[in-house]
């Protein structure tokens, strides 16, 4: 039982009917009922813990997910964040973090990782990290590769967020579990979890609802839109790394 999560999630399920969110959800049938996996999901969008943990609800099953450190620090969502039994990453020293993952994988749980580390302003997917496969390499579990496309219009980086009633359209997607052998090569087993993305992410962009004018913003540049190209995003994030590591050092 978890009646803190349980209440967030109603109350998360209050606010997207409060905002008129339209969701699709795809693949909930990948999602085991019991034993534990990682999800690996793209980011691009502040809400994406909750887009995320929507899928495996059918089942009754909640995720972990793994979230900065500096998010716990926060005096409200602290709190939360330890309540709900998600992991806090100090991205200057991860191996805590990776153990008490392993740890909740063996127990059964299903962890959420954005492989991608940062959000991504291109809304293309990022370069990958391999904690997520070494995580199912080490517990046994499968992977669950999952994209939601449409949150980044609701809440992103550098743009407006959508604080009412805009009836934007979410999509959500859980692909077919993939299974990472033991001695897998980790660079290959994550380039081919990076390939599962890719093309259910395709996917959903092709289904989308075409947009226009200045919501062609919200469209990556490969597609038509205005959105930065990957080139760009990574250069704003350079920035942002610069200006952090100026502020802590200064």
């Amino acid at each position: 039982m978890d009646p803190l999560y349980r209440t967030v999630v109603g109350a998360a399920r209050t606010l997207f009917f409060v905002q008129g969110t339209r969701f699709t959800l795809e693949g909930r049938e990948n999602v085991p009922r019991t034993g534990g996996a990682v999800m690996a999901i793209n980011h691009t969008s502040y809400l994406d813990f909750m887009y995320g943990g929507l899928p495996p609800r059918k089942h009754g099953r909640y995720v972990r997910f793994m979230a900065k450190k500096s998010i716990f620090g926060h005096p409200v969502a602290g709190p939360l964040m330890r309540g709900m039994k998600h992991i806090p990453v100090d991205r200057a020293s991860g191996g805590q973090a990776f153990r008490e993952a392993l740890t909740a994988l063996r127990a059964g749980e299903i962890v959420g990782v954005f492989p991608e580390a940062t959000m991504s302003r291109s809304f293309e997917l990022k370069e990958f990290k391999p904690g997520a496969v070494k995580l199912a390499q080490a517990a046994g579990v499968p992977i669950l590769p999952t994209t939601i496309w449409g949150g980044h219009r609701v809440w992103t980086k550098e743009l407006p967020k959508q604080r009412g009633r805009a009836n934007i359209p979410v999509l959500v997607a859980v692909g077919e579990p993939i299974t990472v052998e033991r001695r897998e090569d980790v660079t290959a087993a994550t380039a081919r979890v990076r390939a599962a993305m890719q093309a259910l992410l395709d996917r959903q962009q092709a289904a989308y609802p075409a947009l226009s004018g200045e919501d062609l913003r919200w469209v990556p540049a490969r597609l038509g839109g205005t959105a930065p190209t990957p080139e760009e995003a990574h250069e704003r994030d350079a920035a942002d790394m610069r200006r952090t590591r100026d502020e802590f050092t200064g």
